[in-house]
């Protein structure tokens, strides 16, 4: 069957499933004004989807070091906490509850127990430092944060300032921050039910955070539809392409097991990962830290199929995997999403991992991570493109800068519309209107359609790096270094890595007669900013940096020539 026909197939099967009275009925809905493509069968809310849990109670739900849950625990456990924010901490609907946590079970309970409840949860970036911490909380309004014992050493300063109430996940003894504890909490609410509460489609469900071009993260507000809409597109998609036999994985008899590398305060860990296991009772082996060895030794133990990482993990589980002596031939699915993937990294995966069918997926946490996926021989035959849109509520278009919509094969600025959008940035009403239009996102990502719907994105507007699947904000990291009073003029931007997709550079202009060396400004640097945003390579010019002719920093021209410079360093130097 030739591609076109495969694609043909696909899109029949997925009109058959939307049609009115199936599973996945499409209609109409009006939002703010707008009119949407819709699933006219959602869950009332988040804590109706939740309840799926209970269909698979027998099953393993979460593996973390040595602690198992089935899906029952699982849910209870959640039911429980629910509770103790209600009656203990007597929170209302509305109510902002954070979550700063490596990912374990805990993290799940907790987000399950707030959204359930009609709280909104804010999972927060687990790398972030004090300061960022800081404006995290003023910005959010939260003031019950569950935690473990790194992040509550984070938050001691700041404890007062905010009036946080502390939920430790770990131990958090010898601190000296009055806290509650996680596991005493189930135990003091153990047995109780999830409290009943009104949460409409369109009530606050999360506001996660994301790193744009404007400096300070912005919060992204989501609905419970939003979050619905997006699952519920994958779980469609995973329908018809198992019916259409298109690109689907093998199958091997096995129950359905997911590999959790991502952290779950990004959309893909926590929607894809996480909220999707739920529907199909996937149990979810997670990770304490990545180590590709150690990955390899989970799949072959737990019989794990799915796997979903940035592109950094998959390039290092492959290359583990081809001297390795173990069993991995469970895995059928290796995705990748947060970054793009090298084309010739496609073609090792799918040569080394024989029963595997690799994929990419593209989103953004502003549209709930919905958006593109590539997957199976698609993927093998367009390694550079992102994919198609998810069906079957997913419009993209293609707009040039005067706002016309452009043909198959021409440039212009990616735009998404679906319910899964957000309804907004938190507190950002000027930032919600320039970047949702008529219910259109504007994505800052310069892009292409070709003919049959495959997205290809080739640049982007807004000045962000994108390092490891992790946003950094150029404005944010310069703010950074112009704080130190020695610096005169700075330019950051993104520099090609193999193994990171990017890492940061940085152009940094003295003072006239200072001197500053790269571990100083770095050593300077780490109080403020998260470790992952620190500039890797930071040169020192002496003149004054290049300009456009508006008199801005000619930063594009910088971003070449420092490139240019890494390369010819890289490729003499012994190392």
């Amino acid at each position: 069957m030739t591609m076109k026909a495969e694609l043909k197939q696909f899109d029949d099967v997925v009109a058959s499933l939307t049609g009115a009275g199936q599973g996945f009925e499409v209609d109409t809905v009006e939002l703010a004004g707008v009119q949407y493509r819709n699933f006219a069968g959602l869950p009332d809310n988040l804590a109706q989807y939740f309840t799926v849990m209970l269909q698979h109670s027998e099953k393993e739900f979460a593996v973390y070091l040595d602690e198992r849950y089935t899906f029952g625990q699982g849910y209870q456990h959640s039911c429980e906490f629910g509770a103790a924010l209600v009656k203990r901490y007597g929170l209302v609907k509305g109510d902002r509850v954070a979550i700063l946590s490596r990912n374990n079970p805990q993290w799940m309970m907790a987000f399950i127990g707030i959204t359930s409840v009609g709280c909104v949860a804010v999972p927060m970036n687990g790398w972030w430092t004090t300061e960022e911490l800081d404006y995290g909380f003023a910005d959010s309004g939260a003031k019950v944060v569950v935690a473990d014992r790194a992040r509550v050493q984070r938050l001691a300063t700041i404890v007062e300032k905010h009036d946080l109430q502390i939920i430790a996940i770990d131990d958090c003894s010898g601190l000296g921050v009055e806290h509650a504890v996680f596991a005493e909490l189930l135990r003091a609410f153990s047995g109780a039910g999830m409290p009943a509460r009104e949460v409409a489609l369109e009530d606050h469900a999360t506001i996660m955070y994301t790193s744009g071009s404007t400096g300070h993260p912005k919060g992204a507000l989501s609905s419970h539809r939003g979050v619905l809409a997006a699952l519920y597109s994958w779980m469609c998609m995973g329908v018809a392409t198992k019916m259409s036999g298109a690109q689907a994985a093998p199958e091997q008899g096995l129950p359905p097991c997911a590999l959790v590398t991502i952290p779950l305060f990004h959309c893909t860990g926590s929607h894809s990962a996480f909220m999707l296991s739920l529907v199909v009772g996937r149990k979810m082996v997670i990770m304490h830290k990545w180590d590709a060895e150690e990955a390899l030794r989970l799949i072959e133990v737990e019989k794990v199929t799915w796997f979903n990482g940035v592109p950094t993990m998959s390039a290092e589980l492959q290359a583990a995997a081809v001297t390795t002596a173990r069993d991995i031939t469970s895995l059928t699915e290796i995705m990748a999403g947060g970054a793009a993937r090298p084309p010739e990294q496609v073609k090792k995966i799918s040569g080394t991992f024989k029963n595997s069918t690799p994929g990419i997926g593209y989103g953004l946490t502003e549209t709930n991570a919905l958006g593109a996926v590539n997957a199976g021989a698609f993927y093998v035959a367009r390694p550079d493109s992102a994919g198609r849109a998810v069906p079957p509520v997913t419009e993209f278009r293609i707009t040039s800068e005067d706002g016309r919509e452009q043909p198959a094969g021409e440039r212009g600025e990616l735009c998404i519309k679906s319910p899964a959008n957000i309804l907004g940035y938190w507190n950002k009403p000027d930032a919600t209107a320039e970047a949702f239009v008529d219910g259109w996102f504007h994505t800052g990502d310069i892009a292409y359609l070709d003919e049959d719907g495959f997205l290809y994105i080739v640049d982007r507007i807004k000045e962000i790096i994108i390092r490891g699947g992790e946003n950094i904000s150029c404005i944010e990291v310069e703010a950074a270094i112009y704080s130190h009073p020695d610096i005169h003029e700075v330019a950051v931007f993104g520099l090609p890595d193999e193994r990171l997709g990017e890492i940061v550079g940085a152009a940094v202009v003295l003072r006239e007669g200072v001197q500053l060396s790269s571990d100083q400004l770095c050593e300077y640097l780490t109080g403020q900013l998260a470790i992952f945003k620190i500039p890797t390579h930071i040169w020192f010019p002496t003149e004054q940096l290049p300009r456009i002719a508006s008199g801005k920093i000619f930063k594009r021209q910088i971003k070449a020539d420092y490139t240019a410079e890494l390369a010819a360093y890289l490729e003499t130097s012994p190392h």
